[in-house]
């Protein structure tokens, strides 16, 4: 049976590494499970992710398999990783650099670091969906170039089928790449096709935009960075930024979003 609706879960993980003090991942990892098992989704898109982060959440999420880790991977590399339920099957994925050499570990000259793109194509039943997984720099024309490359390579995927686009932005909706990527200007009507013919993505919330960086603090006056974008015969039922607090601290420091999409025939 074709299924009539999804979900999707997308978090900056935190670099595991990062010296957090009470905020490390030692201490935050014990959140996961309960965060995970609180918000069961077909779809888990983690940006920002060490090796040993996603064997703590592979240990979780038992019934599913992922795409997006980098084997060997350098201990300090981050991973865009899109864990997906065993009721759906990939078909299809691909990882690639946000660079002019994106088949390659590369980056742009003036990103500050290795970022990459993560996208699968997955199939339940005669439903098909497309889903992207990614972060972005901070350097805006790098974004805007990296938005760009996204665009190109999701345009070589020979199918039409509904896409969602998750991840850390590292920019606001009044941003050019997300203006790239939504076909938008702060001044006009979003278009709806873009050169490719294929229809813009659109944002699950609407304005005002809701917080989702907080930088542990839990203050929800940060910025829209963390975006979940779609586009084609799905809609969004159900929207949340999930502010949930364990033993007074967070999971991460970006706040998780959650969707449940509507499928359209």
């Amino acid at each position: 049976m074709t299924p009539s609706s999804l979900t999707v879960f997308s978090l900056n993980l935190r670099f595991g590494l990062a010296d957090d003090g009470p905020n490390r991942w030692h201490y935050r990892r014990q959140f996961i499970p309960r965060l995970l098992n609180r918000y069961p989704a077909d779809f888990y898109s983690f940006q920002e992710v060490n090796d040993f982060q996603a064997m703590d959440i592979q240990a979780v999420l038992t019934d599913y398999r992922f795409i997006g880790q980098r084997h060997p991977a350098p201990s300090y590399w981050q991973n865009n990783i899109i864990f997906y339920h065993q009721d759906w099957r990939c078909t299809e994925h691909h990882h690639f650099y946000l660079s002019l050499t994106p088949d390659i570990p590369s980056k742009f000259d003036d990103s500050r670091w290795p970022r990459q793109c993560t996208m699968g194509v997955f199939q339940q039943a005669d439903q098909r969906l497309v889903c992207i997984n990614t972060h972005f720099d901070f350097e805006e024309t790098v974004q805007e170039r990296s938005a760009r490359l996204i665009i190109s390579r999701l345009s070589t995927l020979p199918i039409t089928e509904p896409a969602i686009m998750m991840g850390d932005f590292n920019a606001t909706p009044d941003d050019g790449c997300y203006q790239i990527l939504t076909g938008t200007t702060p001044r006009t009507q979003p278009a709806i096709y873009g050169k490719s013919g294929r229809p813009f993505f659109k944002d699950v919330f609407d304005q005002p935009f809701p917080s989702t960086h907080h930088g542990f603090t839990g203050q929800t006056g940060g910025d829209h960075i963390d975006w979940v974008l779609y586009r084609g015969k799905i809609e969004p039922r159900e929207q949340m930024v999930i502010h949930d607090v364990f033993n007074g601290r967070y999971p991460s420091d970006h706040f998780p979003l959650f969707v449940r999409f509507q499928l359209r025939k």
